[in-house]
């Protein structure tokens, strides 16, 4: 009786253990069936005897090891009646059942059948049994089930509760001229040598505080040639706080040895503190000299390894999150110079400046005669975003008129909730000044001409005065020949 009543204890702990940590719940009779519901495609699920014995209801007398124990577990176990009568509550349970875990022999059934969302391991003799993911066959993006302990009763379906963790990148935009910066989006575009913020966000698992092991987060972050990270820039923050978590919570390998730019390893997330729901990476890069213009843009990926397994106590075992990107655009203006006819003309300078907020001006590009090609008639300006520019002449070709600074803004869309990013749109818009663009989206190319008038040619005077003199002494020359020809006719007459 005495050891009736400890039995009857010990169920009732395993039953408060799977009503409150565990992620299903599954009963099965002799030589019956458990039908798991709710799970995921991809899944192999085990069935381990850990006692035989007789089942009447939901008890099992005549108790001893079942075949699901190796002989060495049995010796290192004891008794299989006093192990029973030593699990008092819930928490013996659970310590149980990862005791027990280590000494595993042959699975009594078996399956990875997956049919109309179920997953039914039948065939099942009278005994205590162990449920869980066979070892190496959790897909990747999903994480290991709590093992489960219960005596096989009645037929019965169970539903699977798991928690998966997710990842996502983002980007802020930021418009110079006006000052206006978005909120974290999939897309964005800035100049060359612009500091770009980016954030990581990993949505933990719910049940990560359960796990036996450490809980380990794993950002693995890579960007395009065209952005350089500042890694002193890497900030960690738990769920929504504005302050980083210290130094000693996590590490830092840049250059990552795995071919990503950098890695971010949070230790534990359960030694963070109260309930973390997720864990954010933010940094900053600078969009540099590689950067690829137009709608290929710069693309930057992401992906997030997670412990998988809440039983394993060295942890180490780790599932992975799909990849996720962002894309930095950025585009260029050609200005090609030109006379009142069309005709390139040659012996022009000019400087790009941008319009800040404040109404100041930074210089994006200025050319010199003396640096460039003196023929030059196209003068390049790469690296820009959206905003507002003006362009100024400060050379001017012999003869030609100087021509008036013209203002103009670049606008652009682009996709800012998407899994693949796209530049939709791109223009060049006058506002002040004679200018017309093309655009070109694929290239990221705004082209426009500017023209050159050439300078009145207007009359100088005493110039008539020359003229007459030379005119008079001419006449004068041509009357004394005639004179002489004539007195010499004269004389030989």
């Amino acid at each position: 009786m005495k050891l009736f009543k400890k039995f009857a204890s010990f169920v009732l702990a395993f039953a408060m253990v799977m009503a409150i940590a565990m992620p299903s719940v599954v009963k099965a009779a002799g030589n019956g069936s458990i039908t798991i519901t709710k799970a995921k495609a991809g899944h192999t699920f085990e069935a381990y005897q850990i006692f035989a014995g007789d089942v009447s209801g939901s008890t099992l007398s005549n108790l001893k090891w079942g075949s699901g124990v190796t002989s060495d577990g049995q010796i290192a176990l004891g008794d299989a009646k006093a192990k029973a009568n030593s699990l008092n509550n819930s928490s013996d349970a659970k310590d149980f059942a990862y005791e027990v875990s280590k000494y595993l022999a042959t699975a009594a059934k078996e399956t990875n059948v997956f049919t109309n969302g179920n997953y039914v391991i039948d065939g099942l003799a009278p005994g205590y049994y162990l449920v869980k993911d066979k070892d190496g066959t959790v897909p990747q993006e999903q994480t290991y089930t709590k093992f489960i302990l219960e005596v096989v009763g009645t037929d019965v379906s169970a539903a699977v509760k798991s928690s998966v963790p997710t990842s996502e990148k983002k980007v802020k935009d930021t418009n110079d001229t006006t000052g206006e910066t978005t909120g974290w989006q999939d897309s964005a575009d800035y100049d060359i040598g612009d500091k770009v913020p980016f954030q990581l966000t990993g949505n933990v698992a719910d049940d990560y505080y359960q796990y036996k092991g450490a809980y380990q987060l794993v950002f693995h972050d890579t960007l395009s040639d065209g952005l350089t990270v500042d890694a002193n820039s890497v900030k960690v923050y738990v769920n929504d706080s504005d302050t980083p978590v210290s130094s000693d919570q996590y590490t830092i390998a840049y250059p990552a040895t795995d071919n990503h730019s950098f890695d971010v390893t949070i230790n534990d997330v359960k030694a963070l503190g109260a309930h973390v729901s997720k864990v954010r990476v933010e940094y900053t890069a600078e969009l540099n000299e590689n950067a690829v213009i137009g709608s290929l843009g710069n693309p930057n990926k992401m992906y997030m390894e997670f412990s998988n397994n809440p039983n394993n106590e060295q942890g180490g075992e780790k599932g992975q999150t799909p990849e996720d990107k962002v894309i930095v655009f950025t585009y260029k203006v050609n200005i090609n110079k030109y006379n009142s006819r069309r005709v390139p003309l040659v012996g022009a300078a000019f400087k790009l400046e941008k319009v800040l907020k404040d109404g100041e001006k930074k210089l994006v590009k200025e050319y010199t005669i003396t640096e460039d090609d003196p023929d030059r008639t196209t003068f390049e300006f790469t690296g820009l975003d959206d905003g507002e520019y003006i362009l100024t002449e400060t050379v001017t070709p012999d003869g030609y008129n100087t021509m008036n600074p013209v203002k103009f803004s670049i606008t652009a869309s682009h996709d800012t909730e998407s899994d693949n990013p796209q530049l939709k749109d791109l223009n060049g818009n006058p506002i002040d000044g004679e200018i017309s663009f093309s655009t070109k989206v694929t290239t990221g190319t705004l082209t426009a001409g500017v023209i050159n008038y050439m300078g009145s040619e207007l009359p100088s005077t005493g110039g008539m005065g020359t003229t007459v003199l030379y005119v008079a002494g001419t006449l004068m020359i041509l009357v004394a020949g005639v004179f002489l020809v004539m007195k010499k006719k004269a004389e030989n007459n």
